[in-house]
Formats: structure tokens, sequence, C-alpha cells
């Protein structure tokens, strides 16, 4: 189902069926979105709660906050979910003593965000070079564009867009900023095609797409927000807690399955030693040997499920802090 809740604001979540599952909803229990969107997986969350269930939604987009609170509203009006507007790498301030029975966590940027051309998260229409998820704080695309030196644009393209072409593609940027600053996101889209070979412009999907995939994670600090946040919400997990992770592109995914390893395998102990002696015990065990991808029927229906990656991992009980 997609809603419309806030003005402009369309949501489709994603593998919705599979990460409820995940989750194994106790009625009385309490669960955290740490990116609440529109609520499409929250409002399913919130239906399985009763009298004794709580949830807490954050998110760092103000307009998602606002759409969310509208969709969970409708559900319950019973005090049963709060909003926080900030990131989800701080889910530990957000819940302060309350341990969490199941977290959820959708990666990346939202249907909504690249839809609404002004957020200038898109290649595909003209707008302002922004791309923060947040647009009260922080640099902007433009800053970055504009601002970085030659080489440090050439190691983003290539380090979060894994473009082959960034050093031709940053080349390009500063050779067309030198004349003018690039404002725009066709402006950057034109600049990026204009580097590119004429056999990269024939194939799948836009030239610009791991470009723009890469400033956006620079601005936004995905991966190491992604980071702080998965080591902050299995330390914080109840017994037998939950964490279950949505990821779009190969550089989310292998940082998940790494750090869910890291919490069920965690010895450092070099492997010749006959016992372990560093110490460090596992937190958990991953409850998903290879990820969860979508169905026929929901690729069909959902584009964005294409890329999509559920990975969940489950505390032990003897694991907390």
């Amino acid at each position: 189902m997609e809603d419309r809740l806030h003005p402009g604001f369309s949501h489709k979540p994603v593998l919705l069926r599979e990460c409820i599952e995940l989750l194994r909803v106790k009625p009385d229990g309490f669960y955290v979105d740490g990116t609440v969107g529109g609520g499409g997986h929250s409002s399913e969350i919130l239906r399985k709660l009763g009298s004794g269930g709580k949830l807490l939604g954050i998110d760092r987009d103000s307009e998602a906050i606002e759409a969310a609170g509208t969709k969970l509203s409708q559900i319950r009006t019973d005090g049963k979910f709060e909003l926080r507007k900030g990131t989800f790498s701080n889910i530990a301030d957000y819940c302060g003593e309350r341990r969490p029975d199941g977290i959820l966590l959708d990666i990346g940027v939202s249907s909504h965000q690249l839809d609404e051309a002004e957020r200038g998260f898109s290649y595909k229409a003209d707008a302002p070079l922004d791309m923060r998820m947040d647009r009260s704080c922080g640099i902007t695309a433009a800053d970055v564009v504009n601002g970085y030196p030659q080489e440090e644009i050439v190691r983003i393209l290539r380090e979060y867009g894994e473009e082959r072409y960034a050093g031709r593609i940053a080349g390009a940027i500063a050779g067309r900023r030198r004349k003018a600053p690039i404002k725009t996101t066709l402006e950057l889209a034109e600049t990026v095609k204009s580097a590119v070979p004429a056999k990269y412009l024939s194939g799948e999907g836009h030239p610009a797409k791991r470009t723009f995939q890469a400033i956006r994670i620079e601005v936004n600090d995905e991966l190491g927000e992604l980071t702080k946040a998965l080591d902050s919400a299995i330390e914080i997990l109840g017994a037998e807690g939950r964490l279950v992770v949505i990821t779009f592109h190969s550089l989310e995914d292998r940082i998940v399955k790494n750090r869910f390893r890291n919490a069920q395998f965690p010895c450092t102990c070099p492997p010749d030693f006959p016992v372990c002696v560093c110490g460090k015990k596992p937190k958990g065990r991953v409850v998903t040997p290879h990820p969860v991808t979508a169905g026929e029927d929901e690729l069909k229906d959902n584009n964005r499920a294409h890329s999509a990656k559920v990975r969940a991992f489950e505390k032990y009980p003897d694991a907390q802090r």
C-alpha cells in the first residue's frame, strides 16, 4: 500500500511482511523504528501492540516525522507511540533506560526524498544541489561539489559510489566549477555525462547515478551513521531482542553483514590459540545466514524492492551490558 500523508509525501514500505515476521512483535514489547519515514513499517508494528506495548519512531527528516505522526494517529490515539526527530546513531539516548525488544532500520534515501525534486536527491529533475536528509543543518551537495578538493571528490566517488570513472568525473567537475559554481542537480548530471565514455551513456541506469549516491552519502555521513547505529542498537537490545536492517546497496549491506558477524564472533585471538584469552563474548546470533530479498509479486509492484536486502540479529539473554 502506498501512503500519501504529507503534501507530496509518498511512501511504500519495502519487505514489510518479512521485516515484521523477523521482529516477532510481542503485544507488550517496546519497539524502535529508527527510520520511521512515512510510518509504513511502524504502522504494522503499532497494530500488533497491546495495552502494554510502546513504539518509538526516529527520523532526521521533519517531513517524515510529520507524515508518520499523521498515519500513526489514525491507527492509535492511546499514547502507544512517540516520535523523535534525530539520527538513528543516537538511538541509545532516545531509549534511555528502556531496552528494545526489536529495532528496525531502513537505510538510505526514502522514495519521498527522491521523488520531491526540491530536495536535490534526483538527477532526473532540476533543483538546487542539497541532498540533506535534515534540511536544518549540515553541508549541502553544492558545498561538496564546489568546495571539496578534486582529489577528495575522486575518493568519495570511488569509495561511496564505486564509480569506475571517478577521476574523469572529478576532473570535469573541477573544470566546470572554475568557470562558475555548479548549483543544480541537472548541471551536475550534465557534467557527469560529459565526462564518461559514450558507451557508458547507453548502459543500464543513468550515468550520474553513482555520483549522486556518493555525494549523498558524504553529505549525510550515511555509512558512519550506520556503523554507529548498529553498534549502539546491538548494545541496547533487550534479551532475545532483534535488530532488523534493510539495505539498498552493497556498501551498506557489507557493513551490516560484518557488524553482525563481529557481534556473534568477537574473539580476536590468533587462530592457533587453543583457548580464547581475549575475553570477548558473543552478543548474539545472526538470524539470517543469507539476506532476505523481495519475492516476485513485490518486485512487480515496487521498483525500490529490487535492490533491497534484509538481515536480522538476535541478542543473547546473557549478553546484557
